[in-house]
């Protein structure tokens, strides 16, 4: 059978209250700089996909357009449709030109995102930063 002495169950069990001491300090510096690195990680990752949808946006609004007999409210109403699908705010989608007609060659879609309405969390670092997606397609008009 072990005896142990009390002063030797003392000395342990200081030695473990100082342990939990420098695991909470540890946690105090390290905790702040994951929590930063994951809510970067969201944020950068939901404007990954804003710019994705506004990429899809612009094709899929010029691709409308492009057909006889479109407007460009029609391709306006789709690129809408489109990033209302991720709930972006304060977009401006822009036909160029602005009145289709027979004798229309190109049709260019362009999409502007205000990144400082669609973050996530805080957006400090894009509070003046504009997300542009522009998509030009020739029209299938006859000749």
């Amino acid at each position: 059978m072990k005896t142990i002495c009390l002063g030797q169950f003392a000395r342990h069990r200081s030695r473990h209250l100082r342990r939990q001491g420098v695991t909470a300090v540890e946690f105090a510096v390290t905790a702040p700089v994951f929590f930063l690195f994951l809510l970067a990680a969201f944020e950068f990752g939901w404007f990954n996909v804003i710019r994705h949808t506004a990429d899809n946006a612009a094709y899929e609004a010029a691709r409308i357009a492009m057909v006889p007999g479109a407007t460009a409210a029609e391709a306006v109403a789709t690129a809408e449709g489109l990033l209302n699908v991720v709930g972006t705010r304060g977009t401006r989608v822009t036909v160029t030109p602005a009145t289709l007609t027979a004798d229309t060659d190109e049709i260019t879609v362009t999409i502007e995102v205000p990144m400082d309405r669609n973050g996530l969390i805080v957006p400090r670092f894009t509070k003046s930063k504009t997300l542009r997606s522009s998509s030009t397609l020739r029209t299938e008009r006859a000749e």
